[in-house]
């Protein structure tokens, strides 16, 4: 829907009233700019919703009161970290390390015989019990245990893996976490 002339001409005409307003509730010339703009923006977008032969100004100066408060609830919930110190407590592990040991778990699933990689997946990774995966491969239940078993032990000789500390983060990125957070 087109917007007319005369709101136009009208919405220009509301600007120096709705910065002193702006100007009034946020003492700042800055951000009174920005509850402005947001105000035009909002009355042009929702031009049709104004009803013709009532007060414009006064639809302008309740859509700029309300972008105030909501700025201001906004801000409220907002955590102010000016010297940063919540977010050093922030402290994730770095991702490439993961990315990188699911490329060599991939490349290891890869080197298994395809019976025990098709049995590690249906049980390890897609969640399936010993009976059902034995039922998918038209096997014995101790068949599908016994690959699995053996994909598993294949897996740690091709990914050097000896015990539970080759799992996570490595010594000097669990110093680094340890130390953050603090």
């Amino acid at each position: 829907m087109a917007v007319s002339v005369a709101f136009k001409t009208d919405l220009l005409g509301a600007i120096p009233s709705l910065r002193a307003f702006a100007v009034s509730l946020s003492q700042n010339a800055d951000k009174a700019d920005d509850l402005v703009q947001e105000t035009l923006v909002k009355a042009w977008d929702k031009h049709q919703s104004f009803q013709p032969g009532t007060n414009l100004k006064a639809w302008l100066f309740t859509i700029l009161r309300n972008e105030f408060y909501s700025q201001m609830r906004k801000r409220g919930r907002e955590v102010q970290d000016s010297d940063g110190l919540m977010t050093a407590r922030l402290a994730v592990h770095p991702s490439q390390h993961g990315q990188l040991d699911l490329k060599d778990f991939r490349a290891a699933l890869e080197k298994l015989p395809e019976d025990q990689r098709e049995a590690i997946i249906l049980i390890g990774a897609s969640g399936f019990s010993y009976e059902e995966a034995a039922e998918i491969c038209d096997c014995a239940i101790g068949t599908i245990k016994s690959r699995v078993s053996r994909a598993r032990t294949r897996l740690q000789e091709i990914l050097q893996i000896s015990g539970e500390a080759d799992f996570g983060p490595d010594s000097i990125a669990s110093q680094v976490m340890g130390s953050s957070a603090a």
